[in-house]
């Protein structure tokens, strides 16, 4: 061995020596073990009330706890989600700042012609915090008792029937264009910049019908402020066994399911990521939390980056085919 060589195996064996009997030094090579170290934003891309932010607020409280440090949540609406999401993916990739998406960010991939950031490839897949169906609700003033009643109260009035969604291209627009296309039907779209915007009107009477969380929609349904027809998703809901699918409903063909789910920048350390998703795999299991979005109609749900990445493609890919099937564009 020449005398180099001997040098730099003495240096590097040093160099191990201090990291092994330093740990503080050994933590710094671990982006992870530092985070987070200062408050951590947690950016709700749509208007206070709806479901997105409810499910950040409840999750926002308990990984401060965890942490030590203040999560705090930012509301940015606007463009159905897509000006929160995209100050999220121009944030330095160190987890300090991460974001709520919602299943209507998968169909602006398709809605827009050009979107500010890549889904796929600006952001990072953090956890899919939620799953839950949206049912369709209308307010007492329509005569219509059953979503085929309701069809045809909308059949006998074309274009006077209006509904409300959290924004063009949101999920609940979307349902609500498919119903109309299916059931062969005309009514007015009304957009606004969230779900809760939307619920207000409804409730006051100002629109007939929106797609909506139970998680949103529950507490009026609960006083007969509403009145719910039936249940989006494939299958009936736990929470709501007495409510139809739409498809039993008499809508062949329709199933919707909502989620919302967390993501950070991307180029995030894969350590860090990994920290952000177990953590809040494990808030989102605790009891209190997960009583709380299940009473709301909400399932906690908690997974895995590579899971809820290849979540969001398989999302893109079939709201495309819905998004082209019925022709629609962002106006």
């Amino acid at each position: 061995m020449d005398r180099d060589t001997g040098k730099r195996l003495g240096c590097a064996a040093a160099a191990a020596f201090v990291l092994a009997s330093h740990p503080a030094a050994a933590a710094t090579a671990d982006p992870a073990a530092r985070f987070p170290h200062r408050p951590v934003r947690l950016i709700v891309p749509f208007p206070p009330g709806g479901g997105t932010d409810i499910t950040a607020r409840a999750t926002a409280a308990r990984l401060s706890e965890r942490w030590g440090v203040t999560v705090v949540t930012d509301n940015r609406p606007g463009a159905n989600g897509t000006i929160g999401v995209d100050l999220a993916a121009k944030s330095p990739p160190d987890g300090h700042t991460i974001s709520m998406i919602s299943s209507s960010h998968t169909v602006n991939v398709s809605l827009y012609a050009r979107l500010p950031y890549d889904l796929r490839k600006d952001l990072a897949a953090v956890t899919q915090a939620t799953s839950q169906p949206y049912a369709m609700v209308i307010h007492p003033s329509v005569t219509a008792k059953t979503v085929k009643e309701f069809i045809a109260y909308a059949r006998a009035k074309p274009g006077a029937v209006s509904f409300g969604s959290s924004g063009i291209g949101g999920i609940s627009h979307l349902g609500g264009e498919l119903l109309a296309s299916i059931a062969g039907i005309r009514m007015l779209h009304v957009p606004y910049k969230g779900g809760g915007q939307a619920m207000v009107d409804l409730v006051g009477g100002q629109i007939q019908m929106q797609l909506a969380t139970l998680l949103l929609s529950g507490p009026h349904l609960k006083a007969g402020r509403l009145r719910a027809m039936a249940v989006t998703t494939p299958g009936r809901w736990p929470g709501t066994p007495e409510l139809p699918t739409m498809q039993e409903a008499g809508v062949p063909g329709f199933a919707i399911t909502q989620w919302y789910g967390i993501v950070a920048p991307a180029r995030t350390p894969p350590a860090i990521v990994a920290k952000l998703s177990k953590d809040m795999s494990d808030v989102l299991q605790q009891p209190d939390v997960r009583d709380r979005l299940a009473a709301d109609g909400a399932e906690a749900v908690g997974s895995r980056p590579e899971a809820f990445g290849a979540h969001i493609g398989a999302e893109v890919e079939k709201y495309g085919r819905i998004v082209k099937q019925l022709g629609l564009k962002a106006e």
